[in-house]
């Protein structure tokens, strides 16, 4: 397949008016202008020079979408989330648990597993599981089920990661918790991103935490104390600590955009992670939907519990790029950086995905003049075409 009349925002470089070559899947050439031998690809979709590609979002704390969610455990609902997520251009993602009882995150991890050995082409590819809770503080718990919270327990992490066949990449914890300290240590030494999310942790703690292995925040600013002059807490230290990349969720509810500005500021575009946090209700009407067995009501694009606490997102990906460009002025190339690079980074698989380059995955999105997807290819499939699906 052969794609031309790009801006094509490689890794290693801007081009103008340039094509790209796919083959088995893999990115097989890039250059200027057309091949020279452009009539023998099997395909050849030519564009305007209006267009832009750039390399496939990777969303790394994403619980749902069009009716289903991870927690659902069935092969059908991973099935429907990694469809429904080309649209926004997503091409791959880490499906996202909630605090639950030990039996359901189990059956979650056991269908995680089964559906990465055999996944389907055309579809966002699940790179793992981002497993948040249940090892977090209650007194953070926001949308997460209180009932089943637990303490750090490094042994049935461990049990819990054989049983998916060592496919959790990343875990959302509160250090401060009783041997929270202990799992996150268990984490570096197992290669997992150990996450402070849902923590009330102080900046010391924090501290400690880092030294101890943690490398990333979850959803910054949500789920952990305001900062305070006196007491910077999570998000103080998120600023200040260079190891850890921060999760955001840009929607312009769940952060104002000013809150989202002094982040940029201060993190820049390399340690900055855009994630969706999205329920099932992504891309559904306005209604009540189910959340980790709790009653998710969703109005205007907001989703609440009962009491108010928001509980996850109906953000999609492409709007995040565009909110986050809006909200802070950066450019294509920083949101790029944050919703592709970085997340591919953090989870180990840059060596294949995450940017542009001859050899890695065609995990690409093709976007017009307002950065909306009009053409999304999964591992050189075509997943998305908005000409087609309108």
């Amino acid at each position: 397949m052969l794609l031309s009349g790009l801006t094509i925002y490689a890794e290693d470089r801007l081009i103008e008016n340039g094509y790209l070559v796919i083959d088995g899947g893999k990115i097989a050439a890039i250059g200027e202008g057309e091949p020279n031998d452009a009539g023998r690809y099997g395909r050849h979709v030519r564009f305007d020079g209006k267009h832009k590609l750039i390399p496939g979002m990777i969303d790394i704390h994403i619980h749902g979408a069009a009716g289903a969610d991870t927690m659902d455990a069935t092969l059908d609902a991973l099935m429907t989330i990694a469809k429904a997520l080309p649209k926004e251009g997503t091409t791959s993602f880490l499906a996202t648990t909630i605090t639950q009882k030990p039996e359901a995150i189990e059956s979650a991890l056991d269908n995680v597993k089964t559906y990465m050995d055999d996944q389907p082409a055309g579809a966002a590819e699940v790179l793992g599981v981002h497993l948040e809770g249940p090892f977090i503080n209650a007194a953070k718990a926001g949308a997460q089920p209180i009932e089943y919270i637990k303490s750090g327990d490094p042994d049935l992490f461990a049990r819990w990661q054989k049983r998916s066949g060592d496919r959790i990449k990343v875990v959302t914890l509160a250090p401060e918790i009783d041997r929270g300290m202990e799992l996150v240590k268990r984490l570096r030494d197992l290669g997992i991103v150990a996450s402070i999310g849902h923590s009330a942790a102080s900046f010391a703690e924090v501290t400690e935490a880092v030294r101890a292995g943690a490398r990333h925040v979850t959803h910054l600013y949500n789920g952990m104390n305001s900062l305070h002059h006196r007491h910077p807490g999570v998000v103080g230290a998120a600023f200040l600590h260079e190891e850890l990349f921060a999760e955001m969720i840009v929607d312009g509810v769940h952060i104002s955009p000013e809150a989202v500005d002094i982040a940029y500021r201060l993190k820049g575009k390399d340690r900055i992670i855009l994630i969706t946090d999205a329920m099932r209700a992504k891309g559904l009407d306005d209604g009540t939907y189910d959340l980790g067995g709790q009653a998710v009501h969703v109005k205007d694009g907001v989703a609440t519990l009962s009491g108010g606490q928001l509980a996850g997102s109906v953000l999609k990906m492409d709007q995040a790029l565009r909110n986050m460009m809006r909200f802070t002025g950066a450019d294509l190339a920083d949101v790029i950086q944050m919703g592709a690079i970085n997340p591919a980074i953090q989870i180990g698989v840059y060596d294949r995905k995450g940017s542009i380059r001859v050899g890695k995955d065609a995990d690409l999105v093709v976007l017009n003049e307002r950065d909306e997807p009009v053409l999304t290819l999964c591992n050189g499939t075509v997943a998305y075409d908005r000409h087609k699906a309108s």
